[in-house]
Order: C-alpha cells, then sequence, then structure tokens
C-alpha cells in the first residue's frame, strides 16, 4: 500500500474518523483506523460497540492495499506534519509517513482481527445540515447526564411525514424543536433515541452546507454526506411525550429583550452558590432579578412586559435557565408562567418567530418550532 495525498486532506480525514475511537477499549484492534486506498480514494473508517465513521477522501494512490493502526496516534502526527504533500506506505510491518522532511513510522494491527463496519440502515429522506445541526444544539442542553438512566441521555428524533422533531428531557427541563425534512415516501414515519452526545457530534462534524441523508432501522441510525458515512446505535426505552406537558390553561405571560436577561443572569449568578435559586419577579413593566443569601446577594432590573395577572414570582436553578436562553437566537424572549413551583415554558416572542418563518404551523397548532421548558422552584421569599 503507498499513496500520496495533501496534508490537510489527510489530517481533516483522520480526525473525521477518528471522533468515534473509544476512550479506553479491552479490544486493542478497536482503537485503530482503518485506511484503505484504490481507484483514486483512500477510504478512512473507525468504529467502537455505539458508533461508526467511514470517509472517503481523493489521493494519488501509487499501490492499492490497506491497514489497520492506532488513530489517536495517527491523528497526532497529522497534526504536527508540515504543510504540503505527504507520502504514506506499508513497509513490513510499519506503516510510514513522510513529508517535507519529516518522517514518521507506526506499527500496524492485525487486520484479521478487525470487525466488519456496520452497514448503511435504509435511506429515509435528507435534512439541511446547518438546520439539523442547529435544531440538535438547541435540545442538547436538556439531555440528562446520569448514565445510570441511558434513556434520558438521548434525544428523541421523530418523524412524522415531512415534520422532524427532536426532544430531550433530564426531568427537570423539556426542550423540543421542530423543523422541516425531505423524506424519501409520504407515509415516512419513525420515534427512536439516539445518544445526546453522539447526536451533537455527528451534527457537528458535517459542517454547514449541503443535505444530510438519514438512515434508520430497529438497532441503529445513520448519517450520509458527500462521501461522510456514520452510524450510531439507537438507545433503548422512549422518552415521555411533550404534548400534554406543554399544554398550559390560562399562564400569565412575560416578555423581555433576550441578550440583556442573559448578561443580567450571568451577573447576578455570581452570587448564587451551588446553583442555589435564581429569582425572577415580574411585574406589569419590568422583572427584578434576585440571588443570594444573608449578605452576599445581587440584583437587577429590566424592563419586561407582563400580561394575565398583576406580578409573579417564580424561581429557577440558573444554570438550567442561562441554558435555556442560550438556545435562543431570537431578539426577544417569552415566558408562559403557571405560578411559583409550577411549569414555565420559554419561547422566542411570537411577534420574531413570525418574521422569522420560526413558527411551526404542523397539525394546524402554530406552536413555536422551538420550546423549552423549565420546572421552577419555590422563591426564597
Amino acid at each position: 500500500m503507498e499513496f500520496r495525498i495533501e496534508r490537510g486532506a489527510l489530517a481533516d480525514a483522520v480526525t473525521w474518523a477518528a471522533r468515534v475511537l473509544p476512550t479506553r477499549s479491552p479490544v486493542p484492534v478497536l482503537g485503530g483506523l482503518l485506511l484503505e486506498a484504490a481507484d483514486g480514494r483512500l477510504c478512512i473508517s473507525g468504529l467502537d460497540y455505539e458508533a461508526s465513521a467511514r470517509i472517503e477522501v481523493d489521493a494519488e494512490i501509487l499501490r492499492p492495499g490497506k491497514v489497520l493502526v492506532m488513530g489517536r496516534r495517527l491523528l497526532d502526527v497529522c497534526r504536527v506534519l508540515p504543510e504540503g504533500a505527504v507520502e504514506c506506505a506499508v513497509e513490513g510491518s510499519r506503516f510510514t509517513v513522510t513529508g517535507s522532511g519529516a518522517g514518521f513510522g507506526l506499527s500496524v494491527l492485525p487486520l484479521d482481527d478487525y470487525p466488519s463496519l456496520p452497514p448503511l440502515p435504509e435511506v429515509l429522506g435528507a435534512v439541511d445540515c446547518e438546520e439539523f445541526a442547529a435544531a440538535v444544539a438547541d435540545v442538547a442542553v436538556a439531555a440528562g447526564r446520569d448514565d445510570t438512566l441511558p434513556t434520558l441521555t438521548g434525544i428523541r428524533l421523530g418523524l412524522d411525514g415531512d415534520r422532524m422533531t427532536l426532544a430531550a428531557t433530564d426531568r427537570y427541563r423539556f426542550a423540543v424543536r421542530t423543523l422541516g425534512w425531505k423524506p424519501a415516501a409520504a407515509d415516512v414515519s419513525a420515534d427512536v433515541v439516539v445518544s445526546a452526545r453522539r447526536l451533537t457530534e455527528i451534527a457537528r462534524s458535517f459542517g454547514r452546507a449541503g443535505t444530510v441523508s438519514l438512515a434508520l432501522d430497529n438497532g441503529s441510525a445513520g448519517f450520509e454526506l458527500a462521501g461522510m458515512r456514520t452510524t450510531v446505535r439507537l438507545l433503548d426505552g422512549r422518552l415521555p411525550r411533550h404534548d400534554k406537558l406543554f399544554a398550559m390553561a390560562a399562564p400569565a405571560t412575560a416578555v423581555t429583550e433576550r441578550e440583556p436577561l442573559v448578561e443580567a443572569v450571568k451577573r447576578v449568578s455570581v452570587v448564587a452558590d451551588n446553583d442555589s435559586p435564581l429569582q425572577l419577579a415580574f411585574r406589569t413593566d419590568s422583572v427584578l432579578l434576585q440571588a443570594g443569601y444573608e449578605d452576599d446577594v445581587a440584583s437587577q432590573r429590566l424592563p419586561a412586559e407582563l400580561t394575565g395577572t398583576e406580578e409573579m414570582t417564580v424561581a429557577f436553578n440558573p444554570s438550567y435557565l442561562m441554558d435555556a436562553l442560550a438556545s435562543f437566537d431570537t431578539p426577544v424572549v417569552r415566558f408562559r408562567l403557571m405560578g411559583p413551583g409550577q411549569r414555565a415554558m420559554v419561547t422566542g416572542h411570537a411577534a420574531q418567530e413570525e418574521a422569522t418563518g420560526q413558527v411551526t404551523t404542523a397539525e394546524g397548532t402554530g406552536q413555536p418550532a422551538h420550546q423549552h421548558l423549565l420546572m421552577s422552584v419555590k422563591p426564597l421569599i
């Protein structure tokens, strides 16, 4: 095996494939990247028990063949290679990498012990890369971090015709984002759970341009774009449906500018030890943020508009509130409030959403495309 390729192209391909490699594995070959060279293309692939990645790039193939090398070591080599053309070859039991006067030799792993890459499931349709990545980021902040409850560490991927729904919850918050996509058939339907960490990595890895194909079967999800193909194992179980939980009867509504509120939350939270509650006291024309205990306190008042009641005070975990606010990009946010210790819904302001086309019209609901539910706690005072 021998091929020639530009250092940047090799580094990008190795980086993309290496992201699925396990940090630690009792099976040494799973730490390897498989390089296959033939017909003017270099294919690099890696896998572990949960995910796989395969990428193809153009290369000058001098001698076709394949080799398995330690992925993270190859990644380290690619990072320090000088710019310019790189020549790679298998010489006996060593894989050599040379370029611009620099040379490296890496030991090879046994090919016979390396498992086959899982096939891509059936392609169900395609979605815009940038929109998909933004939607995944919107909901991933609400996914659980407790591995003892694996289903809650995932993102629900729901397909219903031309509407895709992404949702995540850790029991204390619940984020939902809907977007349009292009199904291969009009009656496409699915409801699965994918690791939030894996799905976030996948969405980011494809970049911002293009349309990614989505494939699903009973055990895995697959994504493919421009020579890049990745699969991830589905999580067992189902996330709870959000429909009834998001229904609120006659809530109070508060509207305020998002960026000043984000800055105020950061400022006031400085005295909120161990994520102690941050209190928001809404009035008809303002909101007062307060945090802290005894002599260590902070506060800031901002303009706001409250309707449905003359005053309402709620409190949130400041980290959860910051995550929710950061997931929006509208200039104004809206709170729908049921009262202290009850549900609170955060969305972009309806007028802003209508102006940017972000209002969902699926099933005639007219609900915002992006909704983030928080459980408020009882205020300290």
